[in-house]
């Protein structure tokens, strides 16, 4: 395929991963939700399978057990998605994808992802967008309130409705919940039935964790309107970067990972991307899969708003180390949609 040779081409090695992918693994990656965009098969003496849903994560396993450093690696083959919502989206596609280890400078590894990707689809117009859930995340990490909270809105970053509703309720702008309300005052437990799998105890302490929780201060309102601020941005990187800069005067935890941003707009401008009309959100791929925990970006048809991302990809740092068994290495890389590629270029 000409997409893949062209990234073997810029020293890529090219891999395949099996279609049939070890459900265990992927469900404590993602959790029980990775089951609503997966098919699950199973097998007797292999137990519970997914087709492929996605190539990272096995690529990332080959890397942390065989691979050597620096490594770049592309491959080409069907990916798997459940339809649930949309009968018109595909269940079953290509993608060509390319993957980065490298220590050295994550923000040139940032930017030649980035920058290939975008040779890639030069020809289709596409409009770019950027985003970087490490600024999210530290500015998360660097709340003052209790570890529990915080993780909590770790958990559920990539779910934006629930890490809102999280948010409000640490800050005491959200009324609790009825049912969790009964649970505080103690009615719930002494008289419901005790139903699924967690015993009396494990009740006992859920319930003491969520008593200890609403006795915890609120989020203070200086940081609800950092984080407020923090989200909503959504401007051209030069102006993007200024905005954040200042709102780090009152959440500091971010300072870091902006200094990172800027490190890899330079890298994006060394590589001849025009990174003063490149659009940033800070919410942006906060609905893609769980693994970016940083430098996130997509390209899209503007003309068709109905179709998902033409390409996209990111930076999954903190992937490299789970399945690393201790080890861990900086990754970036992203997948095109050849299918879709093909679509539009009938189009015009």
């Amino acid at each position: 395929m000409a997409l893949r040779d062209g990234f073997v081409a810029q020293g890529a090695v090219a891999v395949e991963t099996p279609i049939l992918q070890p459900a265990e693994l992927l469900l404590d990656l993602y959790g029980e939700d990775i089951r609503a965009r997966a098919y699950v098969t199973s097998d007797a003496l292999r137990g519970e399978q997914m087709l492929r849903p996605d190539f990272t994560v096995p690529v990332v396993q080959m890397h942390m057990a065989h691979g050597a450093e620096p490594a770049r690696y592309t491959y080409a083959g069907e990916v798997f998605r459940r339809q649930e919502d949309d009968p018109d989206r595909a269940n079953e596609f290509l993608q060509v994808g390319y993957e980065v280890f490298d220590r050295v400078n994550p923000a040139a590894a940032d930017a030649e992802v980035f920058a290939l990707f975008a040779q890639a689809v030069a020809h289709l117009g596409l409009r770019a967008a950027t985003g970087d859930i490490g600024i999210l995340t530290s500015a998360v990490n660097g709340l003052r309130t209790t570890e529990r909270r915080k993780a909590a809105l770790r958990r559920h970053i990539w779910r934006p409705r629930r890490f809102r509703t999280l948010l409000d309720r640490f800050a005491g702008r959200a009324d609790i919940p009825e049912t969790r309300q009964a649970l505080l005052d103690g009615t719930a437990v002494s008289h419901a039935p005790l139903i699924g799998l967690r015993g009396p105890s494990e009740i006992r302490e859920r319930v003491d964790a969520l008593r200890s929780d609403a006795a915890e201060p609120p989020i203070s309102a200086v940081e609800m309107d950092g984080l407020d601020a923090l989200l909503a941005v959504r401007e051209t990187l030069p102006f993007a970067v200024q905005h954040l800069r200042d709102l780090a005067v009152d959440l500091p935890a971010i300072a870091r990972a902006v200094s990172k941003m800027e490190a890899r707009i330079e890298a994006l401008s060394a590589r001849g991307v025009d990174v003063d009309t490149l659009e940033f959100e800070t919410s942006f791929g906060r609905t893609s899969m769980e693994y970016y925990d940083g430098f996130v970006f997509g390209f899209y048809a503007e003309s068709r708003p109905d179709l998902p991302a033409i390409a996209s990809g990111g930076r999954y740092d903190a992937l490299t180390r789970r399945l690393g068994n201790g080890q861990e290495i900086p990754a970036v890389g992203g997948v095109l949609r050849p299918g879709l590629m093909v679509d539009l270029e009938v189009a015009t």
